[in-house]
Formats: structure tokens, sequence, C-alpha cells
């Protein structure tokens, strides 16, 4: 029963917490810098992504940052917003960047606006009401923090329709209409706010320092705020909150809960055992008892109480029993009479009788006490084995979930080893085939007319080219790559058109011969084109007059030679050696011409 009791308060523990724990948080953070009219801020966007971080941090559901949002951009993101606020319990924008007030109402600059006029302000920025709403269906608390209280320069250089129409410096005091709503600005209503020398502006820094502490209520955390930023501009800005909370601290971050486990009862109650054993009088015990008024240690409790209302009760008896026998050795002593004696005795003996039976009452509560604690005993021995045998149990899971953890680990390097080995062989061979296996490929969709011969020459690298120009890929054709060949296979047949040799034409995905009738022959565009017998001319004998010339220079220059030729033939030549004069020179020319060299 004490062991379903103190599951029953964990699980009480549990339930009155469990809707802090629930609560939906939605938070938006925009960040206008890049303005295109005017002057760029710097810190706007280093601000938000300092907050947005802050929020994911304390655990928001949901964190959506946004940067440099045009007039449409920024009112598209109020509206998604506002519908995702509709099942929140808090909701919080962000809002750093530019923002102008105008006729007390206080407007949010998107980075494409211009303003040349007042009127400007009503169709190129958005209205913090319209922030309001997008907050406003949140069930708890509704925030809107705004970091837009700088110097605005819009204001400077805008032309007003009506002279009395007001544009105020920083932004207008506010006060929200709904309950919980609460409004942060930068600066107080009429002053501005510094963008800082670092990172961050000194608002956006505080905000990240202190908003979101866990259980520190939000009142309290924007006071915090307020302090930093003064310090950090010497009192020259000023944060400042509109609106207002109920009585009860609003926190933007619960408070941590740590659950309490059903065994401090019991550890409480053994501490607080062991105090009052120390003092171990009745009055402890009594109040032990009452604090705890069940229990294992109750139960020693009221034990050790009854054994000292024993202990008392044996020493009030003896006190009586001495007193009695004293009354009687009195009486003896003065003679009394026998009836006084009798009676005196008589009460002597009742007393010693009590005196026994208080000493055995006394006796019994020490043996109880003794057993209880010999139960107690027990109880944290066997407490003591069951953690260890807990704490064995784990050890021995951690160290068979390390070795399961080794041996997989090991399994899977050798199952990479096992892999690798056979690849490692094949490296060679596949090094080989590869600009083979690229050539086959290649001539599969059409794109190689080449040899199939492994050799990666220009006429393939040439394929590889027409390959990549009609499936729009990027392949380098100057080696064969296995995300070539890939790539080929991954394509179906007819990538490139059929390119056939000359003296065949395309014909389906096949080349043919190309046939021409008699008289006609192929010609360099593989259209038939008709023969052309070409006619002999003077000209050929051209070279046998230049050879002839140079013989008769050769002989002019060696007259010995000259006069050889021209010996009667009874020397034994030919009767032609021995001819004379110009026609005999020049029949030695023909003689030689004809292969007649006995002259």
């Amino acid at each position: 029963m004490r062991a379903v009791g103190a599951i029953l308060a964990v699980c009480s523990l549990w339930l009155f917490s469990a809707p802090a724990m629930a609560e939906k948080r939605v938070a938006l953070v925009i960040g206008n810098s890049a303005y295109r009219n005017v002057a760029k801020l710097s810190n706007p966007a280093n601000d938000a992504a300092a907050v947005a971080a802050m929020f994911k941090s304390a655990g928001f559901d949901t964190v959506e940052s946004k940067l440099n949002l045009t007039v449409g951009e920024l009112r598209k993101t109020l509206r998604d917003f506002g519908n995702r606020s509709r099942d929140a319990d808090v909701a919080v924008v962000y809002y750093a960047g530019h923002g102008i007030e105008l006729d007390g109402t206080n407007y949010l600059i998107p980075i494409d606006a211009t303003l040349e006029t007042d009127a400007d302000v009503l169709d190129e920025t958005l209205s913090l009401d319209r922030v309001l709403f997008a907050v406003e269906p949140a069930k708890q608390l509704r925030l809107v923090i705004l970091d837009a209280c700088r110097d605005n320069p819009f204001a400077k250089s805008m032309k007003r329709t009506i002279a009395s129409r007001a544009i105020g410096r920083g932004l207008a005091k506010v006060e929200p209409s709904s309950p919980n709503t609460m409004i942060a600005f930068a600066a107080k209503a009429g002053s501005t706010a510094s963008d800082g020398d670092s990172k961050n502006s000194p608002f956006a820094a505080a905000l990240v320092n202190h908003l979101a502490k866990p259980g520190l209520d939000l009142r309290k955390a924007f006071g915090f705020v307020r302090d930093d930023v003064l310090k950090a501009t010497n009192n020259a800005q000023e944060p400042f909150i509109y609106g207002s909370l109920g009585g009860n601290d609003v926190t933007l971050v619960p408070a941590a809960s740590v659950a309490v486990p059903a065994v401090d009862q019991d550890a409480a109650m053994r501490r607080d055992y062991e105090f009052a054993l120390q003092i171990a009088t009745k009055p402890v015990w009594d109040s032990f008892v009452s604090k705890y008024p069940s229990g294992f240690y109750t139960d020693l409790a009221k034990a050790q109480r009854d054994k000292l209302a024993a202990e008392a009760a044996r020493i009030e008896a003896t006190t009586k029993a001495k007193a009695a026998q004293e009354q009687q050795a009195r009486l003896a002593i003065e003679g009394a009479k026998a009836a006084e004696q009798a009676k005196a005795a008589e009460q002597a003996k009742a007393t010693e009788r009590a005196r026994v039976a208080a000493e055995l009452t006394k006796k019994a509560q020490e043996e109880k006490v003794a057993e209880a604690e010999r139960l107690k005993a027990v109880a944290l021995a066997k407490a003591a084995e069951k953690e260890a045998e807990r704490t064995k149990a784990a050890e021995e899971a951690r160290v068979a979930a390390e070795a399961k953890a080794t041996a997989e680990q090991r399994a899977k390097e050798e199952k990479v080893a096992a892999l690798a080995t056979p690849a490692d062989k094949s490296d060679q061979q596949g090094t080989v085939d590869l600009p083979r296996s690229l050539q086959s490929e290649l001539r599969r969709v059409g794109c190689n007319t080449g040899a199939v011969d492994g050799n990666w020459n220009a006429a393939a690298q040439k394929s590889l080219d027409l390959f990549n120009k009609h499936s729009g890929l990027k392949l380098d054709v100057k080696i064969a790559s296995t995300d070539a060949l890939d790539a080929v296979k991954a394509k179906g047949s007819g990538i490139c058109p059929l390119i056939c040799e000359h003296g065949f034409r395309a014909d389906g995905d096949r080349c043919t011969k190309i046939t021409c009738r008699a008289g006609y022959e192929v010609g360099d565009d593989n259209a038939c084109e008709k023969i052309v017998v070409k006619k002999p001319t003077g000209k050929g004998n051209e070279p046998r007059r230049k050879r002839e010339t140079s013989e008769r220079a050769k002989l002019d220059a060696a007259p010995e030679k000259r006069q050889r030729a021209t010996e009667p033939a009874s020397t034994g030549r030919p009767a032609h050696c021995g001819s004379t004069g110009a026609s005999n020179a020049n029949n030695y020319i023909g003689n030689i011409m004809a292969g007649n060299t006995r002259c």
C-alpha cells in the first residue's frame, strides 16, 4: 500500500506540472538592415539572429526568422504568423529596423519604402496594430518587442501634405486594448535608441542576457534589461514597456521542475529518524509520529516511544517499592501494630510485583525494538544488495554493448577490406578494358564509327565529344573514365545521328554502300557524279625535251667525251657511235634515252 501511495504521489506531481510543460510557444523574429533608399543599418540582422537563437535555446516550439522584408513580404509574414498563433499559449514578435510615428500611430518600415511624402506611410509601411493583430489569438501571453526607435532618416526628407501633421521623434506611447499583452520599446516614447558600436545593439544584448531565464517574471526581466541599457548608454537610453499583466508571475520560459522520486519520502523519514534517535525522548518521538503517521520508520519510532514509557513505568514502580519497603522497616522499628505492619508488607509485595511487571514490560519492549532494528538492518542490506545487482547489471550491459559495437565495427572493417581486395586486383584489368568498353558503348549509341581496339586516340576522343554535344553532358574527352562509361551506358541507342564512311549512306541504324550506274562514280559529297576522261596534251613531251636539253648541256661541257663518241666504227663500237655533227649528237642522246650506253 505504501508503494501504491508513493506511485500515486509521483503521478499527482506529474499531472499538476503537465500544463506548464505543455504550453505552446511561438516566436517571429524580423531584422531589416538592407534599406534600399536610405543608409543601411548594421545591427538589425545581427540582433535578429541573436534573439532567434535565444528563443530556440529556450525551447520555443516554433521560431521563424526573417531578414530584409519588403512591404509585401512583411504583410504575408505577419498573416502566416497569425495563423500559427491560433493554437499557441505564448506568441512573441521581435522587430529590429526603422519605425516611424505619424499622428500618434506607430508603423514598421520595410526595406523597399521610399516615403517621399507623409501619405506614403499609409501605403508603404505596416502599422503596429497589424502586429498586435497577429499575436492576439495567443491564449496566455502576447508580447511585442520593438527595437525600432532609431533616428529615422525618412522623417527628415519626407514632404508633408498637411503642414500640421505630426511626425514624432522615435515611437509614440501605446496602450494595448487586449489583456495579457505587453509591448516593449528599446527607448521610451518620444526618444530614440542607439544602434550601438558593437555587433549587437545595447537593447538586443540585454534581451539575450535576461529574457529567457527560466522562472523569471517578464516585468522583472525587462527591469534588468532597462538597467543594462542605461548602464551601457550612460543613461542616454531607457527602455520602456507598455501594457499590464496580472498578479501572478508571467514567465517566458517556465521554471525547470524537478520530479521527486518516490524513495525521497523514505530517505527523509530515515534522516529524521536518525536525528530523533540521537535525542530519544518521548516528545521527540511523539513529534516524529505526528509528522510521519505511517511507514516503516514510524513503527520504529513508536517502539522507541513505548520503550521509553516502559522504562519510566519501571522506574516509578521501583521507586514505589523502595518507598514501601522503607515504610515497612520504619513501622517495624517504631513497634507499630501488627495490622499496620501487615498492611505495609502487603503494599510492599504489591509494589514489588509492579516493579517485576515493569521490568518484564521493559524487557519485552527492548526485545521488540531489537527485532525492529534487526528488520531495518535486513531491509537496508537487501536494498544495498539490489542496488549492487542493479549497478552490476548496468555495468554488464555497458560492457556487452561496447563489445557488440566493437565486434560490429570489426566486422564492418573486415567486410570493407574483403570488398576492397578484389577491386584492387581488378584495377589493372579494368584500366585495360575501359577504353574498349567505352568505344563499344559509343558505337552502340551511334557516336563511334571508328575501330573498337582499346586505343583511346583522336578518333575515340572525337566520338566522345560528339556524344557530349548530343547528350548535353560535359565529360572529359581526353581520357576514358568510368564516369563517361556509366553516362553512355545510361543512354538508349541512337543518341548521335548515324555517321557512315565515304561511299556509304545511313539506312536506318546501318550504313549501306552507295551504288552508281555505269559511267558515274561516287564523288566527295557521296553523290554520283559522271566520270570525266581527260584528253592527252602536248605537254606530255615536255619532260623528255627537258632531259634532252640537259644532256646537250653536259656534252658541251665535256668535249673529250663528245670526241670519243665520233670515232669510226672500226673501233668496235656501233656504227651510230661514229657519227659526227649535230645529228650524231642527237642520235647519241637518243641512244642514251633508249638505254643503249655502249658508246
